[in-house]
């Protein structure tokens, strides 16, 4: 019995990793007949496919890739994992995204799939990571600036929130995933050449 308990418990990271992996915007632009990797930013994720697609395929890339977070980890909940094979479910999910099996362990920035793995640990603080996330888009206009805001409030907010020593601890290492994804966007932002968003 101890052996079928430890292979559920890996299974569910494993399967949020392959989960998270699967490239939503990439796949919905090759619908269109475009590679969002040859556009704007080259970024798989909702901010890009929306430059490439339009606001609408942008929104449904949002949605897919938040739900390759939530789902995983409500699943893991519910089959009454601990919180330290939960906080691995979720950090799975968001490794997945940012480094997908499907493309050479390429991938996006991890920002929506992580806000569906706290949406269901801790709605709280992705309501109020939210509100961060627009106070800075709307004073500055840069998508990643906003993103990255939201990112570092989290871990914060989960001690706030959801004060456990893992799941805080998992909180920081996908806040740190995020910024690594970001290094580009830093690197334009501290030039003045970042883009702001701009829909077609």
């Amino acid at each position: 019995m101890q052996n079928m308990a430890d292979y559920i418990n890996f299974l569910f990271p494993t399967a949020a990793f392959i989960i998270g992996s699967i490239p939503f915007g990439l796949l919905f632009a090759r619908m269109k007949g475009k590679d969002p990797r040859k556009y704007g930013s080259g970024n798989i994720g909702a901010t890009n496919i929306a430059r490439v697609l339009g606001k609408k395929w942008g929104l449904v890339t949002l949605f897919a890739d938040i739900l390759k977070g939530l789902v995983p980890v409500l699943l893991a909940e519910a089959a009454g994992l601990d919180t330290f094979y939960l906080a691995l479910t979720g950090l799975g999910a968001v490794v997945g995204h940012c480094y997908s099996v499907f493309l050479i362990f390429h991938g996006g920035k991890g920002v929506a799939t992580a806000a569906g793995v706290f949406l269901a640990l801790c709605p709280k603080a992705v309501a109020v990571a939210a509100v961060v996330f627009f106070i800075v888009f709307r004073l500055y206009g840069y998508v990643s600036a906003a993103s990255l805001s939201a990112a570092a409030s989290i871990p914060v907010l989960m001690h706030v929130f959801c004060s456990n020593d893992i799941l805080e601890s998992m909180s920081w290492t996908i806040c740190l995933v995020i910024w690594l994804k970001h290094s580009d966007n830093l690197k334009r932002l501290s030039r003045g050449e970042e883009k702001k968003i701009s829909f077609k």
